[in-house]
């Protein structure tokens, strides 16, 4: 295999790096998996929760977008915060993106893996070696269609987003003509009021809405496989980005009024993680409901493939540049897809998954993934914000539009992360701090055997 052939450039437009946002961000998937969580925790507030960390990412999808007119890079917020800050920053900003990335092969694969046994064999839907072998199949599925190419997978987005676009409007067509006129929850300006937060609350809401819109960052991890934009314009990967985060924001908050104007909290409770089922149950018959399971089994699959994108590009990138060993820089000389790191996330997202089988239900493993990779998100993208407004900070005297795009709302949406982050870990159970906090620490160990590694060579 070679080691110098470069990714497919020029793969991607504008059109396909939003499409990659939208479906890494997994629309059915993060309403069918974290709903009952987020309601769990905030109930009716779960609409505003989505609606702030809508504004709050929004910031960090401009951090992105500023940073990446420094250079197109697969390593993005890896190689944007090493320029900024150097170095060892830029690769614990990296290495925050790959361990959020290992532990969501858990937490996507399993609603991947309950709504198929929902279909094919309801009575093991809760029986924890069933979901991790039958997560464990899509996950090499997955990953087979990942290594084929770049074009391969957009192709397969593409239909895997259209079809679950279809579906999902179904729903909420179907769910403000039955239950607009009779809501389990009547709509309400609380929902949205930001004084209804006491800090404690908008903490842990966010911390689980944060989870929502993770992903959509896919499309800048893939700015060296997007066509080059014309002069004077933004790069198509930021633009892909801005229009699927606008997509994102709109989409969660008409999805979780849906969702509670359909279902009432003891129904949310026990969808667990089919409340897209449960809300097809009540609107249409057997056998139409079932397409919920299948959308949320096509979103599911979608943000599988975009994860192991963002992954393989990251890990690649950082084994370019020698902060991980070179061997995970490997390219494909055919399909021009770093086929090594893709192995690596493949194999380390199996060894979770049978390990978690251990845990005594499906809601738990659930449960401390999310909330792991939520404080493990905070910690990479706050990096990047206070990268993009330490980096522009000269635009804070050029105008009003300036200061608040390139600096200003960067570096608030870094603090709120930091403030979530923060305020979150003492609410931890002992297994999510390991998983959270434990897996940014361990990052150390690579980081000191590539500085050795890099000392020998200099020194042969």
């Amino acid at each position: 295999m070679s080691k110098t052939a470069g990714l497919a450039k020029d793969s991607l437009g504008t059109f396909e790096s939003a499409i990659m946002g939208i479906a890494g961000t997994a629309p059915a998937f993060s309403v069918a998996v974290t709903t009952a969580a987020i309601v769990a925790s905030v109930g009716v507030l779960s609409v505003g929760s989505i609606l702030y960390c809508g504004l709050i990412m929004f910031g960090i999808m401009l951090a992105f977008i500023h940073l990446s007119k420094i250079t197109p890079h697969a390593g993005a917020a890896y190689a944007w915060v090493g320029h900024v800050f150097g170095p060892n920053w830029g690769f614990f900003a990296g290495w925050g993106l790959l361990v959020a990335s290992i532990f969501f092969m858990v937490s996507a694969t399993i609603p991947a893996a309950t709504s198929t046994l929902l279909l094919l064999a309801p009575e093991h839907v809760e029986d924890t070696v069933w979901v991790a072998g039958t997560a464990a199949l899509w996950l090499t599925l997955v990953t087979i269609v990942v290594t084929k190419g770049i074009k391969h997978a957009s192709y397969t987005q593409l239909i895997l987003t259209a079809a679950e676009t279809i579906v999902i409007f179904a729903l909420i067509g179907g769910a403000f003509m039955q239950y607009g006129s009779q809501p389990a929850h009547a709509p309400s300006l609380i929902w949205f009021s930001p004084f209804s937060f006491t800090p404690q609350l908008f903490a842990t809401g966010a911390l689980t809405a944060i989870f929502f819109y993770w992903g959509w960052d896919v499309t800048m991890n893939l700015s060296e496989e997007t066509k080059s934009g014309a002069s004077g314009e933004s790069h198509p990967a930021g633009r892909g980005a801005f229009w699927a985060m606008v997509n994102l924001i709109l989409f969660f908050i008409i999805m979780m009024i849906v969702v509670l104007i359909v279902l009432t909290d003891e129904e949310i409770a026990q969808a667990n993680t089919n409340v897209l089922y449960a809300i097809a149950n009540k609107l249409f018959p057997t056998p139409w409901n079932y397409l919920a399971v299948l959308s949320t089994i096509l979103s599911t699959i979608g943000t599988i493939e975009t994860q192991i994108l963002q992954f393989s590009r990251s890990m690649f990138a950082m084994a370019r540049d020698e902060m991980l060993h070179p061997r995970y820089a490997r390219i494909h000389p055919e399909w021009q897809t770093p086929w090594v790191a893709t192995f690596v996330i493949w194999f380390l997202g199996v060894v979770l998954l049978f390990s978690s089988s251990y845990m005594p239900s499906v809601k738990s493993i659930l449960e401390s993934s999310i909330l792991a990779i939520g404080f493990q998100i905070c910690f990479y993208m706050s990096l990047t914000g206070f990268a993009c407004a330490w980096h522009y900070r000269d635009q804070l005297t050029t105008g009003l539009y300036n200061a608040v795009s390139y600096v200003l709302w960067p570096l608030l949406a870094a603090l709120f992360m930091v403030f979530i982050a923060i305020y979150s870990i003492p609410t931890f159970d002992t297994i999510t701090n390991l998983m959270g906090i434990g897996g940014i620490l361990i990052g150390f160990v690579p980081l000191l055997l590539g500085g050795l590694r890099r000392k020998d060579r200099s020194a042969a």
